[in-house]
């Protein structure tokens, strides 16, 4: 049995290679996308911030769920669940009425996305050694930057050229394609439980229990909630308090795209040359220069859109390094939770974004006030946690291991 399966995992291999990026890629069709859209939904429907509201809510909390069928049952069939539950609720809100609607399949697409990201970042700790996990990521996460790219130049020409409702179909057409292609590509990656049928109980204490963790885990959500606030307030200060159309507002997160894509594949370089510690340590430097020019150009060309887009792309440098380690830095020392490792790891991002993102909007208005510090001074507070924990916490991580070489000489003489 094992050699035909080590065939076939061979086989599949490179195919899910090819897959990862296209899987993890639904995140930003479902977010980049829409952004330029937000402000032709408002003025059609009444709001707009409550349907990305309320699909982060449900992406963060349905990865608790996931988690676990993922683990209990396999990454197959969840996945093929959440590709066909997203392209449902993505036509559904095409043909949404009312915010209400909207915000209710908006939801249901929320839920389905938990469940995609869920079981493809699991399934590379299932085929993938831990050392080799930040490697595939950054390659997935290139990908990602690829689509990302695209997806809010295809929103932003969809809204202007056929509007709003097109950018939700579009979604519902890269959901089925993808449907079809893991239907057919992805083979199951779980590997069975030794005399079990489901997890080990306790395996949520587990995963919280383990350092490596909690540490890496607050890495990727720190800088997500930073980057979740430049795509939840950016439209108002490039659209609304600058005065751009979405035509060119589609232009800077597909920039920020472009920079991510540079920065994962210098991610693979920097982790071979300095390991992870030191690659996350130059990543939160870029986190922390990034706003920092925001900041200055707040204070000395608040009505000028340089200083905010050289930021945003130096924040992106960093987000590009900090994510493929933060997210398989936090399922490495978890190969048997890898379904509820990254579940916690994804709620924490989303709870993060969340929680960050409706504390910045509270400062919006509608006559743009406060210009565009909302959106900056979220992200200057993640550069300095990230900085904060690169220095500080990350390195004592690597102390456990001189404390586990004497503790053998004193547990020898116990028995």
């Amino acid at each position: 049995m094992s050699a035909p399966d080590a065939r076939k995992k061979g086989r599949f291999d490179v195919s899910f290679t090819l897959m990862l990026p296209l899987l993890l890629a639904a995140q930003p069709v479902a977010t980049d996308s829409y952004l330029p859209a937000l402000p032709a939904i408002a003025k059609e429907l009444g709001s707009a911030s409550t349907s990305l509201t309320l699909f982060v809510l449900a992406f963060g909390f349905a990865q608790l769920l996931c988690g676990p069928l993922a683990d209990r049952f396999g990454r197959r069939p969840v996945l093929l669940a959440g590709l066909g539950c997203y392209a449902v609720a993505a036509l559904g809100g095409a043909f949404a009425g009312s915010v209400a609607l909207l915000a209710g399949w908006r939801t249901l697409q929320g839920f389905s996305m938990a469940a995609i990201l869920v079981c493809s970042r699991a399934a590379v700790r299932d085929l993938y050694p831990a050392h080799e996990g930040p490697h595939v990521m950054a390659r997935g996460l290139t990908g990602l930057g690829v689509v990302g790219l695209v997806a809010p130049l295809l929103g932003a020409w969809l809204v202007q050229g056929a509007g709003w409702r097109w950018v939700m179909v579009a979604m519902a057409l890269y959901a089925s394609v993808l449907f079809a292609l893991c239907w057919h590509a992805f083979g199951e990656t779980r590997q069975p439980l030794t005399g079990e049928s489901s997890a080990p109980r306790g395996s949520t204490r587990a995963v919280f229990a383990s350092r490596s963790f909690r540490a890496w885990a607050s890495v990727a959500a720190t800088t997500y909630g930073g980057l979740f606030c430049f795509l939840l307030l950016s439209p108002m200060v490039y659209i609304g308090y600058l005065g751009w159309s979405p035509a060119w507002y589609g232009w800077i997160p597909a920039g920020g795209s472009l920079v991510y894509i540079f920065s994962t594949t210098m991610c693979r370089t920097l982790l071979r040359r300095y390991g992870p510690v030191r690659t996350v340590r130059l990543g939160a430097s870029l986190s922390l220069a990034g706003p920092v020019i925001q900041a200055l150009g707040c204070l000395l060309l608040p009505l000028s859109a340089v200083p905010l887009l050289v930021g945003h792309a130096v924040y992106c440098l960093g987000h590009g390094i900090h994510q493929p380690c933060g997210q398989a830095g936090a399922v490495g020392d978890l190969p048997h939770l890898a379904g509820r490792a990254v579940s916690w790891s994804g709620f924490g991002m989303m709870m993060v974004a969340f929680c960050v993102g409706q504390l910045a909007a509270r400062f919006v208005d509608a006559g743009y006030s406060n210009g565009a510090w909302p959106m900056v001074l979220p992200m200057l507070l993640a550069g300095c946690v990230l900085m904060a924990i690169a220095f500080f916490w990350l390195p004592r991580l690597q102390h456990p291991q001189p404390p586990s070489h004497p503790s053998p000489p004193s547990k020898e003489p116990a028995p």
